[in-house]
C-alpha cells in the first residue's frame, strides 16, 4: 500500500505543475485552448504508447464497454482547460486549492456509495472530520 501512496503523491505534485505550466504556455501563445490542446495531444501520444506496450487488449474492449464511463474524459477536459485559464487570474494555488476542495467533496460521495465501482468506505463522524479540517486547511490558505 505504501507504493500505492507515494504514487499518488507524486502525482499530485503534478497537479499544480501542469497547472502553473499550462497556465504560462496559454499565456505565452496566447490562448488557454490552444495550451490544452497540446497537452491533451502530449497526453494521448504518451497514454497510446503506454496502452499498446502494457496490455493492447484492453483497446479492443472499449466497444463493449458502458458508454457513459466515456464522459470522465470531458472532466479532464474542463479541468485543464479551467485552470489554464483561470490560474493566470487567480494564482496557481488559489485554483489547485479549490479544486481540492471540490475533490474532497467528491471523492467522500463516491467512496461512501461505492460510485462507478469503488471500494465503499462510509463517511462517518471521524471521516466527516478529517475532510472538515482538510477544508478548514484549504480555507486557512485562502485568507493570507
Amino acid at each position: 500500500m505504501a507504493h500505492y501512496a507515494l504514487i499518488m503523491l507524486i502525482a499530485g505534485i503534478g497537479i499544480p505543475l501542469l497547472a502553473a505550466m499550462n497556465s504560462a504556455l496559454g499565456k505565452h501563445v496566447g490562448s488557454p485552448a490552444a495550451a490544452a490542446t497540446v497537452l491533451f495531444a502530449v497526453a494521448l501520444a504518451i497514454s497510446f504508447v503506454v496502452a499498446v506496450t502494457t496490455g493492447p487488449q484492453g483497446l479492443a474492449r472499449f466497444a463493449t464497454a458502458p458508454k457513459h464511463l466515456f464522459i470522465a474524459g470531458s472532466f479532464v477536459a474542463f479541468y485543464v482547460l479551467t485552470v489554464t485559464y483561470i490560474a493566470p487570474h487567480f494564482g496557481v494555488g488559489n485554483a489547485v486549492f479549490f479544486v481540492l476542495l471540490g475533490q474532497l467533496i467528491s471523492a467522500a460521495a463516491i467512496d461512501h456509495f461505492g460510485l462507478f465501482g469503488a471500494q465503499v468506505s462510509p463517511l462517518g463522524l471521524a471521516r466527516a472530520g478529517g475532510i472538515a479540517l482538510m477544508a478548514a486547511g484549504v480555507w486557512l490558505t485562502q485568507q493570507v
